[in-house]
């Protein structure tokens, strides 16, 4: 789940920006990823503008130093397009998606109603512009629902005795108030007055490609986990007060709706977060001792980045973190269910090799040829 400002007049935590990545796999005996003499395209359904939808583009010069047309985003990619040729992979990032759809914010642009769960058309070429080779409609999740006024309304307690009538103005306030003589070179000035203001100029995160101001000031996530530990409960509830949200309910995976697993479980509590290294490059691990320890992956890469079976990336047929197939969510199905009819993580053999293997798959399944051949027991 990607959140994004809807206003960046004052404050930008994160810019618009999903990031789609996509493997192409040729059916064979066996099946194999490839790029070569392939073109991939994407294409948001029902979403063709951001601009407007979001204020972005009044400000990324000032935030971002960049001069960007509408709709395209820091990456230089635009709500459609080609995809990149990557190592094993096709990929497009930072895609400025919001959450509204065209004909929702033309019918009432001051009070859309959000739609979390956007969806993404994928298509495969052979070359440059020939022949459609496959297709798929996959689900790019974008919110710009967190509750910041929960405590920083006005004289809220996040900030008692100020009131702007702006609650990001709020927030910028309070750090004026608490940490000016602080404020690394180039922020002499109190915040309120060098509107707008990127929250990762002074506290860097590994979400943006930017270098940190000054070492002993700390990164992003460890400084709202742990200045907020005290105000947040231990809960998904709690988790949902800063991260999307009371209405999107961006963990929506089989882990949460069928096994009750939540953020807590896998990413512990807010100080827990806070004192971890490498902020969003190490996360929890699937194969942790107390989960899923016979499914391991190499301790250098991200439950994303792994590949099993012919170099197949896990979320190929586990889906994506937060929303392990099958979700509850109707969009995330869509490709699970035009692949092999059915919603859950892709099990089906057929779907990539020609005829149906002998012998065990990934995590010990077994292909249809050697179901049929198992003993049946009476007692």
């Amino acid at each position: 789940m990607h959140w994004y400002n809807r206003d960046y007049e004052h404050i930008a935590i994160l810019p618009p920006g999903n990031t789609m990545l996509a493997q192409v796999i040729q059916i064979g005996d066996p099946p194999r990823v490839v790029t070569a003499g392939l073109t991939v395209t994407y294409e948001v359904l029902s979403n063709t503008f951001s601009a407007g939808k979001t204020n972005f583009w009044d400000y990324e010069q000032d935030l971002y130093g960049v001069d960007l047309p509408p709709d395209v985003g820091l990456a230089g990619y635009g709500l459609s397009g080609t995809m990149a040729v990557d190592t094993g992979l096709f990929t497009a990032r930072l895609v400025p998606v919001t959450e509204y759809l065209d004909a929702d914010y033309a019918a009432n642009p001051t009070e859309t109603v959000p739609t979390p769960y956007q969806l993404v058309r994928i298509t495969v070429h052979r070359g440059a512009a020939g022949e459609h080779l496959a297709q798929a409609t996959i689900v790019a999740p974008v919110s710009s629902e967190v509750r910041c006024d929960y405590c920083h309304e006005d004289d809220g307690i996040g900030n008692e005795e100020i009131a702007t009538g702006n609650v990001h103005l709020n927030i910028l306030a309070a750090h004026d108030r608490d940490y000016l003589s602080d404020y690394p070179a180039g922020f002499e000035a109190p915040l309120v007055d060098s509107t707008p203001v990127r929250c990762s100029r002074c506290h860097n995160s590994n979400a943006l490609p930017y270098p940190p101001v000054d070492e002993e000031i700390p990164c992003l996530s460890r400084a709202m986990h742990a200045h907020h530990d005290f105000d947040i409960d231990p809960t998904l509830d709690g988790c949902y007060s800063c991260h999307p949200g009371d209405e999107t309910r961006g963990l929506r995976g089989v882990m949460l709706d069928r096994h009750d697993v939540d953020c807590i479980d896998c990413h512990g509590t807010t100080m827990d977060v806070a004192a971890k290294e490498d902020h969003w490059l190490i996360q929890p691990r699937c194969d942790d001792a107390a989960c899923h320890p016979v499914h391991g992956y190499p301790a250098d890469l991200l439950y994303r980045e792994a590949t099993d079976h012919f170099g197949i990336r896990c979320p190929a047929c586990h889906d994506s973190p937060h929303v392990e197939a099958p979700s509850r969510e109707a969009n995330d199905r869509t490709k699970f269910i035009a692949l092999q009819g059915r919603a859950s993580a892709l099990r089906e053999c057929t779907v990539c090799h020609a005829s149906d293997p002998e012998g065990a798959g990934p995590h010990g399944l077994l292909g249809l040829s050697e179901l049929l051949y198992l003993p049946l027991v009476f007692r």
